[in-house]
């Protein structure tokens, strides 16, 4: 009998600590830090670039750290980038290097479940493409059979490129992976291998930064589906929820309108009783969130909506210049894909 009564007094500890340790969130170590650690591309031009002269990271995915940074501490530039290669950027989630991953990221179903990660909202779509030097004479990828070609290790591409020599029936291609986009380039640009397979957006980069962008043709067909989206700690529903969140607000804020240069405006019209709620001067949206009651104002008045991320670093006046008028990255009013839910 006393046997049963220590094993139930042991197992009612080992509970009551469980649900200590289940109530624990990311959240909390973050705002006891006071910054945010997130994890990003450090050479992938336009989404995630690390200029080693200036030593500021660039492009669309370390905004949405800074928009996070925002959100939360009403400061942009509370953020610490942490780079990360394809192969490690599951393990800096598991190990609690990072509080958030935005890099370039497929959600997939096996991510989803054997990475133990929580995705968040799709925040670009892509799909695989194929780049190759101009002078091969090629302009469609069914002319690739028996090629070489180089991609990502650890990508989505990898497996994707593997299934489409498959269902052609081709013989005698070859494929070689490299840690990262900077490594593959390097192979496919010193003639290592034929062609370069990745998401097109990457394609894009690497292209648009060399100094001769004529010498590559990007082929036309798209070999794939690649919703790209941020990721982080499993079963945190707290921290999730909050980021979430987060990236839904600069969507958001696009469909309404409103901007990094015009939200005081619209807060000071009482009319606006919907933009009003959402910057926070009605109503405490955010509170449940664990977030300040306006985090959505502090995120569009430092680093702006949808539509201001995009153009900064990928719009016509960008060197990454990937269009974006009717495509699934246009807001869904425009025959996109970028559906925000409510703010209510």
């Amino acid at each position: 009998m006393l046997y049963r009564k220590a094993a139930v007094f042991v197992l009612a500890v080992l509970a009551v600590g469980s649900l200590a340790q289940a109530q624990q969130s990311r959240m909390d170590t973050v705002l006891e830090r006071g910054r945010l650690i997130c994890g990003v591309n450090a050479v992938n031009p336009g989404f995630g670039y690390l200029d080693e002269t200036t030593g500021n990271y660039t492009g669309f995915d370390t905004d949405f750290c800074r928009a996070v940074a925002a959100a939360i501490f009403d400061d942009p530039a509370a953020v610490e980038f942490v780079p990360l290669t394809g192969g490690v950027r599951f393990n800096a989630i598991h190990s609690g290097e990072v509080d958030v991953v935005f890099r370039n990221t497929t959600h997939t179903l096996t991510r989803d479940t054997e990475n133990s990660v929580d995705f968040l909202p799709v925040n670009f779509y892509d799909g695989q493409g194929v780049m190759v030097r101009s002078d091969l004479g090629v302009t469609s990828v069914d002319e690739l059979e028996g090629a070489i070609v180089c991609t990502n290790q650890g990508s989505t591409t990898e497996a994707n490129w593997s299934d489409y020599v498959r269902r052609q029936g081709w013989e005698g291609n070859q494929l070689i992976t490299y840690e990262d986009l900077a490594r593959t380039f390097t192979a496919f640009h010193g003639g290592r291998c034929d062609a370069i397979t990745s998401d097109k957006s990457q394609l894009v980069g690497v292209r648009a930064s060399v100094d001769d962008p004529e010498m590559y043709l990007i082929l036309p067909e798209t070999l794939s589906r690649e919703p790209l989206a941020g990721f982080t700690f499993q079963n945190d529903s707290t921290w999730r929820d909050a980021l979430s969140w987060i990236v839904t607000a600069v969507i958001h804020a696009e469909e309404a309108g409103i901007t990094s240069s015009n939200l005081d405006e619209i807060g000071a019209d009482e009319t606006a009783v919907d933009a009003r709620r959402f910057l926070g001067i009605e109503g405490n949206l955010g509170v449940e969130l664990g977030l300040p009651v306006g985090f959505a104002a502090n995120t569009v008045r430092h680093v702006g909506n949808y539509g201001e991320i995009y153009a900064r670093h990928l719009g016509p006046d960008s060197p990454f210049h990937i269009p974006r008028e009717g495509s699934f990255n246009d807001l869904y009013t425009r025959g996109g894909l970028l559906y925000p839910a409510a703010f209510r």
